[in-house]
């Protein structure tokens, strides 16, 4: 089951939802419209490795935009800093963003019950393509949980994307005993 549009505002309403800046025109029937903040990142190594800190570099979409090319990996950004505590939400492309080529999560579309900050993006295309700040880039759907959520993500000593700011993070897989 999804939340309707109705419940998405109860939920804000109640503060188990909230959605900043929230726009009211962003929200459809059962989902809200996300937008591309202005900060995208790239890593800085051609060859990524699952057990080091694999570092990025942070840049600025410029006004006029920026071309994404395939074969590239960027990290993007919501400029919707976002909290759910009683929900599961889910981040989705938009289908204007798909039928661009663009594709906004590699496999991180879920978050979890608790999850509070931006949402870092996993951007990839099929054909260069301009992006701009500010466009939409994804909507966030939200199930609703069946039981009581023992420990919510941003209460857990071990979240590794707990409270994510307005610029992507990169990979946390390092922090992971395997």
């Amino acid at each position: 089951m999804i939340l309707s549009d109705k419940r998405i505002l109860e939920e804000i309403a109640k503060n188990t939802i909230k959605i900043e800046p929230f726009n009211r025109e962003c929200l459809g029937s059962n989902s809200y419209d996300v937008h591309l903040g202005k900060y995208l990142a790239t890593y800085k190594d051609k060859l990524l490795d699952a057990k080091k800190h694999n570092e990025i570099t942070h840049f600025e979409i410029p006004e006029e935009g920026y071309i994404l090319l395939p074969g590239i990996l960027y990290l993007g950004v919501t400029q919707e800093y976002t909290e759910t505590h009683a929900h599961v939400p889910f981040l989705e492309g938009k289908s204007s963003t798909g039928r661009l080529g663009i594709d906004i999560h590699a496999t991180a579309g879920k978050g979890d019950v608790g999850f509070c900050g931006n949402w870092t993006l996993e951007i990839s295309c099929k054909i260069p393509v301009r992006i701009y700040t500010g466009m939409p880039i994804g909507q966030l759907i939200y199930f609703p949980v069946d039981g009581e959520v023992e420990v919510k993500y941003n209460t857990k000593k071990d979240a590794k994307y707990s409270g994510q700011p307005n610029k992507p993070v990169e990979s946390m897989m390092w922090k992971n005993n395997f």
